[in-house]
């Protein structure tokens, strides 16, 4: 043992003088908040309405809420859940940021207050079949749909549903609300899309059966198109007073299309089975590139934060991702078909696509050229 008063070594000068600078050093500001790991497969996120805060739900029915910073170092689990019996399909932020709906394929709704998780209200057996997903319309009102076809509107002052309705012959996958909130859209795998009147407590119409199922559902170009992706990798486009029939369709060289979220009026970005996220621009329709990948990893889920700087993403890889997307608001498409090279990789939108965009689309640039023709449709340019 050293003597007392012996000087120290330079080692540990060395040491001591680099914790001091550790302690000064200003903490790096990143462009996009840094991964969050999860213990499970997500299959479900949601970004707060009005803070930087996450929600997610995983395979093993837990749920998370986690504050995102773009300070490295700085994200963090707020609190944790484990109410549900079974997996967590979706969940989703009210209107108002208080409370998360959570849905489980246990059939049992959740609505959780933000500011502690605590569970405020719980429908044990809502409905028959496994619940699917969740919708928020106002601050009272809500839809639930399930893995049989089964929508409910409910209403949180009565404690019960308002309007339960049966069209669809397969899980409804997505919904989505107009924005006076009177008419509910619902995306089903039997091809269909749904029109609900939550006004009236109504059945409207189905649309015709298209190829696949469809996954997605969003508003687009100030309310007068609805986009629907697809299992093909197909975006269907409907008119907003022609739910009966496509308007239009546009075909992304994509395995698939799992989920969806708009971005402007006219972009979309979808995720896919093979892992990548495309930033698609609709009416006219163009694939303007990858904004991001989980390498090899089915997309499950998408989410826009406030303000349209950040997208979020989850996937098999039992990681919550974030895209800076801001560049994306400022991309203005004309009508005018520019010839492209057949199989080239995908425009690299952001900083992170850049290198594994490429290299991952590496093994598309050997297909046949006429697998990568879109299909028919009236605006349908490019492929992606």
């Amino acid at each position: 043992m050293a003597a007392p008063g012996a000087v120290c070594s330079a080692g540990d000068e060395a040491e001591e003088e680099e914790e001091e600078e550790e302690a000064g050093r200003e903490p790096r500001l990143r462009d996009t908040p840094e991964d969050i790991l999860l213990e499970a497969a997500a299959n479900a996120i949601a970004l707060h309405p009005a803070r930087a805060v996450l929600a997610a739900g995983d395979v093993d029915g837990d749920v998370y809420l986690y504050a995102y910073s773009c300070v490295e170092g700085e994200n963090r689990e707020l609190w944790s859940s484990g109410h549900h019996l079974k997996s967590c399909r979706d969940v989703a932020f009210s209107l108002d940021g208080q409370k998360l709906f959570t849905v489980s394929k246990d059939k049992s709704i959740h609505i959780l207050t933000v500011e502690d998780g605590r569970l405020e209200t719980r429908f044990s057996k809502a409905h028959s079949s496994a619940l699917n997903c969740v919708l928020p319309i106002n601050d009272h009102v809500f839809a639930t749909g399930d893995d049989g076809g089964a929508l409910k509107v409910w209403d949180l002052r009565k404690g019960a549903t308002v309007l339960e309705a049966r069209q669809h012959e397969e899980y409804i996958s997505a919904m989505a609300v107009d924005g006076n909130g009177k008419l509910l859209l619902t995306a089903s795998g039997d091809g269909t899309l749904g029109v609900f009147n939550i006004k009236r407590r109504r059945f409207e119409l189905l649309s015709e059966p298209q190829n696949g199922d469809l996954t997605s559902v969003v508003l687009l170009k100030r309310g007068k198109k609805v986009a629907c992706g697809s299992s093909e990798g197909t975006i269907y486009l409907f008119n907003w007073d022609g739910f009966g029939a496509t308007s239009d369709r546009f075909a992304l060289r994509a395995e698939s299309i799992d989920c969806m979220v708009p971005i402007t009026e006219n972009i979309v970005c979808t995720g896919s089975l093979d892992g990548v996220i495309r930033a698609v621009n609709v009416l006219p329709n163009r694939v303007l590139g990858c904004v991001g990948q989980h390498t090899g990893e089915p997309i499950e889920q998408l989410a826009m934060a406030p303000g349209g700087q950040l997208l979020a993403s989850c996937a098999h890889d039992q990681k919550v991702k974030f895209w800076d997307i801001s560049s994306l608001g400022s991309i203005v498409v004309d009508d005018y078909r520019k010839k492209k090279k057949k199989g080239g990789p995908l425009k690299a939108l952001s900083s992170k696509a850049a290198g594994g965009g490429e290299d991952f689309f590496a093994d598309l640039r050997k297909e046949p050229e006429a697998a990568q023709e879109v299909a028919t449709g009236s605006d349908s340019d490019d492929s992606d």
